[in-house]
């Protein structure tokens, strides 16, 4: 911790003792321990930057002999989930059936686009394209939806039963270590 930790935690400490019913509402508290930690002197600030020290060394030693617990992952970091490559892929908007079609014209026209570029001014594009032109590209990801739904629920049924055949063959595995 901190020294201005260990400041707010005795702030918090004396206010608890002094008036122990009171509810306390934190962003007031801490602002009025901010103020106070401001016009603390040098001094006064030693005792909790002297308590911060010794939880440096405390946790620096702690850290000497840590092991993380197998399969841990690090701080702050998600687990990634593993994308089956048997899957099906996931249905385009109209917007991107409209940006495959006219990405070649834009990479024709400006050579010297960087990618963010392109998609610029695919999205300015697709702004000023007539309703018509989007209703077209709005049925072709309504297919492409149909698509998907059908391909997902077929992957999924064969999915569970790919699961179920596992575990019968399990269960006969068991079965045949009772004779």
């Amino acid at each position: 911790m901190t020294a201005y930790a260990y400041f707010m935690q005795t702030c918090r400490q004396e206010h608890k003792n002094k008036h122990p019913d009171e509810n306390v509402v934190f962003l007031e508290f801490s602002k009025k321990c901010a103020g106070q930690w401001k016009t603390m002197s040098d001094k006064d600030k030693k005792k909790f930057q002297g308590m911060a020290d010794r939880d440096k060394v405390r946790f620096d030693d702690e850290m000497k002999h840590y092991e993380p617990a197998p399969g841990a992952v690090g701080r702050g970091s998600k687990r990634k989930q593993i994308k089956d490559p048997n899957a099906p892929k996931r249905s385009l908007s109209a917007f991107f059936w409209f940006c495959n079609d006219e990405r070649g014209h834009v990479k024709e026209q400006h050579p010297d686009y960087t990618l963010g570029d392109i998609a610029k001014e695919l999205g300015k594009r697709w702004g000023e394209v007539d309703e018509a032109t989007k209703a077209n590209y709005a049925s072709m990801a309504e297919k492409d939806k149909a698509r998907y739904e059908r391909e997902i629920s077929a992957y999924k049924k064969a999915k569970i039963e790919s699961v179920t055949a596992e575990e019968d063959e399990d269960d006969d595995d068991d079965d045949e270590d009772d004779d």
